[in-house]
């Protein structure tokens, strides 16, 4: 996906960094970004918190995961907080939700809608916004989620 090459050169060109906090989408916005020279410069942390376990171990309030469930925006916004302080970054990129399928563990929420959240630290604004996850296979899912992210990161980055 092209935009992440541009993501990475505006990312360096302005000395920001960015860090991400995974769940369904396992780590593809991390991937994609690590497909281009010069990642590291700008990368700074990236983790996969399938589990609401590790979700709660890398800053998440347990509280929010109980009030809104681990499928919310609410819960979104938390991890893409956190994970901004953790790695020390400029932007934070918090994603979770289910992809047409249904979780035993957490059955609240709907079954195919992506919350996102991209966190700017320095203006201490999240830029919230879903995905409808529709499509015949989780791949291609989770294919329109990363391309939903470039795009709306990039026009942050642009702005």
């Amino acid at each position: 996906m092209n935009q992440y090459f541009e993501i990475v050169k505006r990312l360096t060109e302005q000395g920001k960094t960015v860090a991400t906090m995974e769940s369904c989408t396992g780590g593809a916005i991390c991937n994609q970004i690590t497909n281009v020279e010069g990642a590291s410069e700008v990368l700074k942390f990236s983790a996969v918190t399938y589990s609401n376990e590790y979700k709660i171990k890398m800053g998440v309030r347990e509280e929010i995961i109980a009030k809104f469930t681990v499928y919310s925006m609410e819960t979104a916004k938390e991890m893409a907080r956190c994970i901004s302080k953790f790695a020390d970054s400029d932007y934070g990129i918090g994603i979770t939700g289910k992809m047409n399928r249904a979780d035993r563990m957490n059955p609240c929420g709907e079954d195919n809608m992506i919350f996102v959240v991209i966190y700017d630290r320095a203006q201490n604004v999240e830029t919230c916004f879903t995905v409808e996850a529709t499509l015949a296979s989780r791949e291609e899912n989770k294919q329109l989620v990363v391309r939903e992210i470039g795009e709306k990161l990039l026009s942050l980055l642009i702005n």
